[in-house]
């Protein structure tokens, strides 16, 4: 699966990148720090060690900072975060190994 092709991968994947730098207070990374759990359990390795505590909070603030919008921006990308973790899911659901595992 190429994660490249999933709904917000262009917020998501440097996040999850920035997060493995040591960068948490990015938007890709406070929204992948709001998704860990989701993330982990479909299969992405999320490096716990260095996620926000309250990072819904935190990214509102950061976001409050640089627009005028923020409450609207803020709503987007939490949709399109749940966009990227639900194509994720799925991809993780049918894969053929976890089919034939969890139907055997």
């Amino acid at each position: 699966m190429n994660l490249n092709e999933l709904p917000g991968s262009e917020i998501i994947l440097p996040g999850l990148s920035d997060l493995n730098n040591g960068e948490c207070n990015t938007i890709g990374a406070l929204l992948v720090a709001i998704a860990a759990t989701r993330l982990t359990e479909a299969g992405l390795d999320i490096p716990k060690y260095s996620l926000t505590p309250e990072p819904e909070l935190t990214l509102y603030a950061l976001l409050q900072d640089e627009r005028d919008d923020a409450y609207a921006y803020y709503n987007a990308l939490l949709n399109l975060l749940n966009s990227f973790c639900n194509a994720l899911e799925l991809s993780y659901k049918y894969k053929p190994s976890n089919f034939i595992v969890k139907h055997l």
